[in-house]
């Protein structure tokens, strides 16, 4: 009998060599998260991974319909669409003081609780199929795999879909509370000394984040599974080595792998975009365009905008001006999206020296387009490195979440970009016209914006060379690929 167990065992094993080695990504249910973990299953296809994108039918087609032009899965991603019971979410609201989108939580709640029924049962079905199950999932829907831990084959890798900067931030904060010694209290409180100094002005978390979804943050933590394999990040060492070293100090049981920028870095020509501002872009000259675009979840008041429009057309600086309202939790809802009204005349007071934009703009091919000198942002991570990537500065003007500390990194830090708004002045208080100019003039025509744009396209040029072969990314990509298929 222990004989014939034998044989059955090698028999397993020699199958089980057979069979491929899977990826199943789990995403927030929010388009800065969706969107990152799209960019980082084109770059794990490549390696002819098979790649399984799960979530509600509806973000999974927000993904698709808004996944860079330049990423082709050959076949390799397969998307799942599970379905959750529907929910009620309220449009956004631009009037509100704290700018995060509360309006999103009930839907990105619904996604993280809802789907860990339908998903346990697919991770489990899929893992009779596979050599081993790669689980990636957002840090932010632990929820939702929670479990994942006990399939024999499995192996699970949280994704922090925010900076490295960020993300050390927390650790240290958090581990400088939880300590349980003066010990170590005492180190973490060094550490977060020598990396963040007082002079940094590093904003509160609590100011950051409406009480509601930081206990949400909080719940998914606490869900994270115990025997995670390790963590992932959108991060590149050329930027942010020192803080990826912080983290790893600091959790040095976990593996930490840093495999971005997931962003294509290199846009292949000719691109026939169905925006007209590509085709604007190409009749101006080299560095001479501010893009504005404040992200998929900021709604800013009919007040502000009418500043921002004053202050871009006081300037004097050719713009690219995406102006959309925030998204709703179902994107696809046409009732009552909101168009904000320009002040009367724009259109003949800027000429053609600006470009208002309302639909869906490509950001990657607006920065790396050669006329593009200049990002005013919300500092979003994806806005972040897509900037970093393709060597723009930004004019930081940060909203919620993360975006107040990445603004930090950004001007502080890397020393590539001004702030447009200090996060220290009250949310609700809106930024006059001659501060939007100023910021952009700034930026776009000084001695000291040309210093700051040297100093991004300096590191563009790094954090592209890190990906190509033999590049420190580019290693570090192809060492968890060996790593998850050893």
């Amino acid at each position: 009998m222990s004989s014939q167990c034998n044989v059955i065992s090698a028999t397993a094993a020699k199958n089980s060599d057979q069979l491929p080695v899977v990826v199943v990504m789990v995403p927030l249910a929010a388009h800065g998260h969706l969107n990152q973990l799209l960019h980082l299953s084109h770059l794990l296809s490549a390696f002819n991974i098979p790649v399984h994108f799960v979530g509600t039918a509806t973000h999974n087609r927000q993904a698709k319909l808004r996944r860079t032009h330049t990423t082709t899965d050959g076949g390799a991603i397969q998307f799942h669409d599970f379905d959750i019971p529907r929910f009620q979410s309220p449009p956004p609201d631009p009037t509100t003081a704290q700018k995060f989108p509360t309006h999103l939580i009930p839907s990105i709640t619904a996604a993280a609780i809802h789907l860990h029924r339908p998903l346990a049962t697919f991770l489990r079905s899929l893992s009779t199929k596979a050599k081993r199950l790669v689980v990636i999932h957002d840090s932010l829907m632990s929820s939702a795999v929670e479990g994942v831990d006990t399939i024999p084959n499995s192996e699970s890798y949280s994704f922090h879909s925010i900076s490295a900067f960020a993300v050390a931030l927390h650790i240290l904060e958090r581990k400088g509370t939880a300590a349980g010694g003066n010990n170590g209290k005492r180190k973490t409180t060094t550490l977060y000394e020598d990396y963040f100094p007082k002079e940094m002005n590093v904003p509160p978390l609590e100011e950051c984040f409406p009480a509601e979804f930081l206990e949400f943050i909080g719940a998914q933590f606490r869900r994270m599974p115990e025997n995670g394999a390790g963590k992932i990040y959108n991060a590149c060492r050329v930027i942010e080595g020192q803080f990826l070293e912080v983290i790893q100090r600091v959790e040095h049981h976990l593996h930490h792998w840093a495999l971005g920028p997931f962003n294509p870095v290199k846009i292949s020509p000719p691109f026939k975009s169905t925006c007209s501002c590509i085709a604007w872009l190409d009749q101006q000259a080299p560095q001479s365009v501010m893009y504005v675009s404040f992200g998929t979840t900021t709604a800013m008041a009919d007040q502000q905008i009418k500043e921002i429009a004053n202050g871009l057309a006081r300037s004097h600086q050719r713009f690219i001006w995406v102006l959309r309202d925030a998204d709703k939790a179902d994107i696809f809802e046409s009732a009552n999206v909101r168009k904000s009204d320009l002040p009367e005349g724009y259109k003949d007071l800027i000429g053609d020296r600006g470009l208002v934009v309302r639909e869906w703009a490509p950001q990657l091919e607006i920065l790396n387009h050669r006329a593009t000198g200049g990002f005013m942002t919300h500092c979003g991570w994806n806005s972040c490195m897509e900037s970093l990537t393709m060597g723009v500065p930004v004019a930081a003007w940060p909203m919620h979440s993360d975006q107040p500390r990445n603004t930090v990194l950004m001007t502080a830090v890397l020393q590539v970009g001004v702030v447009v708004k200090e996060w220290g002045r009250k949310q609700e208080e809106v930024v006059a016209a001659a501060t939007v100019e100023a910021a952009v003039r700034r930026l776009m025509v000084s001695e000291e914006g040309m210093v700051i744009r040297r100093k991004a396209e300096w590191l563009g040029e790094a954090v592209r060379r890190s990906v190509e072969d033999g590049g420190d990314s580019r290693r570090e990509l192809e060492a968890f690929v060996a790593h998850i298929t050893r």
